[in-house]
Parts: C-alpha cells; structure tokens; sequence
C-alpha cells in the first residue's frame, strides 16, 4: 500500500537537534515524494491525545531548510506518559476511564497517519515503544520510527544520540565566559552545572571541549595566572565516587596557589546523597510523571557548592548551570551531519513500515539500524575508562575515576 501520510512529534526535555530532526524529515520526505501528506503533532504526545496539529504546506515545505539554522522545537514538547492514566486524567488529555494509548492510537487512525516519527529521549521512546505495542497488539498496523535526541547521550544501544555534541560544545562556550568572574573577587569557587541525570558523558565532554578551547587560546605572560586559572581544577559525575574531603584538600592547595577553583559538576552527582539528607529532615523529594526526582528542585550544584566552600575556604561562591543554554543551541556541523543520516534511514524504513528507533546499534558493530523498541532504555552510563576521560583527569591533576559501580564499566 502507497504511503500517503505521515505524522511528526517532538517530545520531552530539548536537545540541540528536535528543529533540524523535524526540518530533515519533511525535506526527506517532499524530495522522495511530494504527494506524501506530513503532519506535525503541537507538543509532543499532549498534542496526539488531544488532535492538536498542524498541516505541513507546500511553503513550509519549500523553506524547511530554515528549521536547520534554529534550536528548541518548531512544533513544542511536553512531558506526557501514555502509560501514566492518572497523570493523563489530571492533565485533562483523556477523559476519566479512557486508556491514553487507545486515544493516541485512535487519533492517528482519525488523521489518516500510516507512520509516526517520535524525536525524543528514552522516555520519549519508551512511550513510542508502548504505543507501537499497543498499535501492533490491536491490529491498527502503523509503523511508529524514533529518532534518539537526548544531550545525555544516555540511551542504550545508541553509540551517539543526537544533540549531544552540540550541547557539549555550547555548555564549553558558557563556561569560557563564566570563567572570567574568577578576577572580580579573590578565593572564588565556580560550580559549573552541567545536565546528566545518571550519566556524566555530557559534563566529561564539556570540559574536554572546554579545555580544547582554552588550549587554542593565547594568554600574555605576567598578567595573573591566565590558562591555570581559567582550567578546569574538577570534575565530578555520577558514575564515580566522590571523596570530598580528598578532592576538598587537593582543591584547597589549587585555591591557595591561584586564588580561584573551577570544577564541572553533572547534575545527577551526588542526587542519593541528597535526596537521603532531604528525606532524613522529613522534607518531600519532587518528582515529575516518570516519577524521576526534579533535579531543578534539590539543587545538586548549589548542594555541591556549599560542600565545597567551607572546606577550601572560598570567599564566593557562584553556581552557574549551562543545560538551558547548551540544550536550546542549533545543531552544530557534527550533529547535523548525524542527524542527516539517521533522517535519511527513517525515511527509507517509514517506506518499507520497519518500525524502531534510528541509531548507530552498539551491539551491531556500530551500524546505523531500526533498533527494536524493546532494547531501547535510558541509564546508559558513560564508560569513565575510555582514554580521553583517563587522560583529561590526568591533565587537571585529578586522581583517576573510580567507579561507583564497577559491573557499568
């Protein structure tokens, strides 16, 4: 059967590739063919339940080379479970003793919609795995594709997700601004606040980008400490152990010597320490509808920071977080090259009804595939023994990593 319609939903936290993904299908699609009809769901799964969509136009088809050069997403995200009845209800998507799924289900039948691509991270996908059950169990017979984007980089079996190297390089950008506040006040801390709930690959690679910037830089020679005060001087993440009075009395040393300190911090590190001391005052832990703890509410860099201080004895302390910044970003040239690609193999899936998530497949080798829904989960950590880590906290001067658990690495 002749395809004719596809749909397009976005979903989630943002990542540095959701306008490009949905400018690279719709231009796929109308060079292949034209007369295929493209929808675009308005925030995410909330705009499934509810019928909320927009018509792709033969002007926006002839312009979506634009969504290239822009960040967040054209079409709007939100945070929505189909699994989760309750949440759906209260949030007034479904209407009390409906299942959400058969509702999305039915909505995609109601719209004429052969395919759907979901651009998300492993929640997001987790959700696209349910429904392609849900749709394969019940007979509707459509092909559901993701696209993996998560600036965690954080999804198994997914080698690179998408926007991860954009966020890294943007996160390095803030940084080498915030960096020069060091000089408007003596013995100051800098907490750098990098997004990674259970993984630190994002947080390693922004201060490996970081430091390649700073490397490429000039500094005259006398006036103050130049490079060594705007270095990174830590890194902390939330597949190491963290031995804060070691690292305090290393840092101390650093502090005394260039009357500044400068760590990374992923803002998953040390979450259990701190939900544990929340929990112990009687104080509610936050959590949103995938019953994940709102890491924006406990504040895991300010907690890091006010550990820090005192023992080094900082004078101020700022805490600056990169995520909104960083995960806001247009692709960069790695990225849209990456994206590009996984584009390109959605459309030629979508054509044979292959359904899956688009990514490089670590147990195939690394070779770019429909993964099976059922392999896709979020909690990948970052492999601390790979070389470059190794060799970047040989560089700062920190002690090697130490993984918090050993049967990850």
């Amino acid at each position: 059967m002749k395809l004719q319609t596809v749909a397009i939903l976005t979903a989630g936290g943002l990542a540095p590739c959701l306008s490009s993904a949905v400018g690279g299908l719709i231009e796929r699609y109308s060079e292949i063919d034209p007369s295929i009809d493209v929808i675009c769901y308005r925030g995410g799964y909330k705009g499934l339940l509810l019928g909320d969509k927009v018509i792709i136009t033969p002007t926006i088809r002839a312009n979506a080379s634009l969504l290239h050069k822009f960040g967040g997403s054209p079409i709007g995200n939100s945070r929505v479970k189909l699994t989760n009845v309750k949440d759906c209800v209260k949030r007034g998507l479904v209407k009390e003793g409906e299942n959400p799924l058969k509702v999305a289900a039915d909505q995609l039948v109601k719209d004429g919609v052969q395919v759907l691509h979901t651009i998300g991270g492993d929640d997001t996908n987790t959700a696209a795995a349910d429904l392609a059950k849900f749709l394969a169990d019940n007979g509707y017979g459509l092909t559901v594709i993701g696209l993996p984007k998560t600036v965690d980089n954080d999804v198994y079996p997914i080698r690179q997700s998408l926007g991860a190297w954009t966020a890294a390089e943007e996160g390095a950008r803030y940084f080498a601004n915030v960096v020069a506040e060091h000089s408007a006040n003596p013995r100051m801390l800098i907490v750098h606040e990098v997004m990674g709930r259970n993984c630190g690959w994002l947080t390693a690679a922004t201060a490996f980008e970081y430091r390649r910037m700073l490397k490429a830089r000039r500094f005259l020679e006398n006036i103050g400490d130049g490079c060594a005060q705007a270095d990174v001087h830590g890194i902390y993440i939330p597949e190491c152990v963290i031995d804060i009075a070691a690292e305090a009395k290393r840092l101390r040393a650093v502090m005394d010597e260039l009357d500044c300190v400068n760590i990374f911090i992923s803002e998953g590190a040390g979450v259990e320490a701190i939900v544990k001391e929340m929990e112990a005052k009687g104080q509610p832990i936050p959590r949103d509808a995938f019953n994940h703890v709102k890491l924006d509410a406990i504040n895991p860099g300010k907690w890091f920071g006010e550990q820090f201080a005192a023992m080094l004895g900082a004078e101020k302390t700022l805490i600056q977080k990169s995520g909104y910044f960083a995960r806001s970003a247009p692709s960069n040239t790695a990225d849209l090259a990456l994206i590009k690609s996984c584009v390109d193999y959605a459309v030629e899936c979508a054509l044979r009804n292959e359904s899956g998530v688009i990514g490089h497949d670590d147990d195939a080798g690394g070779r770019l595939r429909a993964i099976e829904f059922p392999r896709i989960k979020g909690g990948k950590p970052f492999y601390i023994t790979v070389s470059w880590y190794r060799q970047l906290l040989a560089d700062i001067g920190q002690p090697p990593a130490v993984a918090v658990d050993p049967s990850t690495q």
